[in-house]
């Protein structure tokens, strides 16, 4: 769930902060072309399920990371961008195919044809035994997102609280086996669903990645807040079917992402304006070690 992109600056944890060129995100145009990545000479090449495209899982909504409602109505996003510059540095010159699947299917590697997951999806030895991961491209601590006005001042309020929370997802567990609420956690299948029970008044926090809990608080136009957030160090990883011969490519080219800057672009086009303030002064709760 998402403490900067990993390209290595010190400013909440990335060095070497790079200028922000406008980033151009590649066409969903789908033409049918087979390409392989190779020079002939033992490099790994890159074969795609769907000839020339890169077939991307992820769910939706994710604001910041998806703009979009759909996988139809795609804008942009980080990750968005992310997968369009991937499949352009593969040669994919048929673009990105997104595919909206269930998180809980996506991090079971029960989702079908595709290339790579991309869904803020934290590495675990857990889920690496059904699925591969590709090397860390974003870092991140749990933001706790509330109606504005409520107070999260420690770990013994926190308690209290009525928690909602996406099902299967690394927040799930921290929940339940570190901050161990009062009430149980209720489970939702998406990120807009889990927002609409905060608004609705069927919970009283979220715990979301901190950037995503940030991006939804200043989207709601002063209805939530995120006052506290949870030190948890995860780390995103591009989800793989498992043993798929890819992952040394997909490697290959995020390493390259981070390395050049472009991840921190993409987090300073479309994450960063939507922040509202810097993560890294967000307060952190402090959890005993269980």
């Amino acid at each position: 769930m998402r403490d900067r992109p990993c390209d290595n600056s010190d400013r909440s944890e990335r060095t070497g902060r790079p200028a922000r060129p406008v980033v151009v995100v590649a066409s969903l145009i789908l033409t049918w072309v087979t390409v392989g990545c190779g020079d002939g000479n033992g490099q790994t090449r890159f074969t795609p399920e769907r000839p020339g495209t890169l077939t991307v899982a992820t769910n939706l909504p994710a604001p910041g990371w998806w703009n979009g409602e759909s996988a139809a109505a795609l804008t942009g996003g980080f990750e968005y961008g992310m997968a369009s510059e991937i499949a352009r540095r593969l040669g994919l010159t048929g673009g990105v195919l997104v595919i909206n699947v269930p998180f809980d299917d996506l991090v079971a590697g029960h989702v079908g044809k595709y290339d790579i997951g991309l869904s803020q999806v934290t590495i675990t030895p857990e889920r690496a035994k059904v699925v591969d991961f590709s090397a860390p491209y974003f870092n991140s601590h749990a933001g706790v997102l509330v109606s504005k006005g409520t107070a999260v001042p420690d770990l013994s309020a926190a308690k209290r609280l009525r928690w909602g929370v996406m099902a299967a997802t690394t927040m799930e567990t921290f929940l339940d086996e570190q901050v161990k609420p009062d009430v149980p956690v209720r489970l939702y299948p998406d990120q807009s669903q889990t927002v609409a029970a905060l608004r609705n008044g069927e919970v009283d926090a979220l715990l979301l990645d901190t950037f995503s809990a940030l991006v939804e608080a200043t989207q709601s136009a002063g209805t939530f807040e995120v006052p506290a957030q949870f030190r948890t160090g995860e780390s995103f990883g591009a989800v793989l079917p498992k043993g798929s011969k890819n992952r040394p490519e997909v490697d290959r080219v995020i390493k390259a992402l981070a390395d050049d800057g472009t991840l921190g672009r993409l987090s300073d086009q479309f994450l960063e304006p939507q922040f509202g303030t810097d993560p890294a002064g967000i307060r952190f709760i402090e959890v005993p070690l269980r």
